[in-house]
């Protein structure tokens, strides 16, 4: 790994522990409101701002920059008040995009993502492995399925400090273990398979089109 990638994952590492260190901050101080509306809709905002620049025209990613504004600007007083829920939509649309797209992925006629993801990495695959990468796919999905239900629990029943603890936390280093996890009954369960570590599993997932889980099995 060249020094140029070292440099691109250390700053992504250090923005994802800096965003969640603010966004917990702002859950359990009372007086930092604005700030937690300013995290909490910056990066949907910011994401969907960037899909509208490259797929359309710049004059549309500008206007509706410009329609985001009146909209913070008119509504910020409300979004004050439930800037909490903001979070919470966010985390949950996140985990349930995540678990929809490993669910649908095993319905009859496709090709189930973990399948695919190890295609891509060492394919063609053999039966033994088709069948244990969609087992893989049904644990992932289970995951994030258990994630969204703990997290709207802890949102609904538990301390605001304690939700915004797991939520900002807790869930990558499970999905770490996860992948630590599944990385090691994999040596167990398919010694012979091919072995190119976890680092090269997660690149393929962000790599692939999100387009790939309706296609059909070979």
């Amino acid at each position: 790994m060249g020094w140029r990638r070292r440099l691109e994952l250390t700053a992504a590492a250090g923005f994802i522990v800096a965003y969640a260190g603010l966004s917990h901050y702002t859950n359990s101080v009372a007086k930092t409101h604005d700030l937690g509306v300013g995290l909490a809709v910056a990066p949907p905002l910011t994401v969907g701002l960037l899909l509208l620049w490259r797929w359309t025209h710049a004059a549309i990613a500008l206007l509706a920059a410009a329609g985001a504004a009146v909209l913070l600007i008119h509504y910020w007083p409300l979004l004050e008040q439930n800037f909490a829920k903001l979070y919470l939509l966010q985390e949950g649309g996140f985990y349930a995009v995540l678990a929809a797209s490993f669910g649908q992925s095993l319905l009859p006629g496709r090709t189930p993502l973990c399948t695919q993801f190890a295609d891509r990495l060492h394919g063609p695959l053999s039966a033994q492995e088709t069948v244990y990468t969609r087992r893989v796919t049904a644990a992932w999905t289970f995951f994030f399925v258990a994630t969204l239900l703990l997290t709207l629990g802890l949102f609904e029943f538990a301390p605001l400090r304690v939700w915004s603890f797991f939520a900002n936390f807790c869930v990558v280093p499970l999905m770490g273990l996860m992948f630590v996890g599944e990385y090691a009954v994999r040596h167990r369960v398919l010694p012979q398979a091919e072995r190119r570590g976890i680092l090269a599993s997660v690149r393929v997932y962000f790599a692939s089109p999100h387009s790939s889980p309706n296609s059909s099995p070979n």
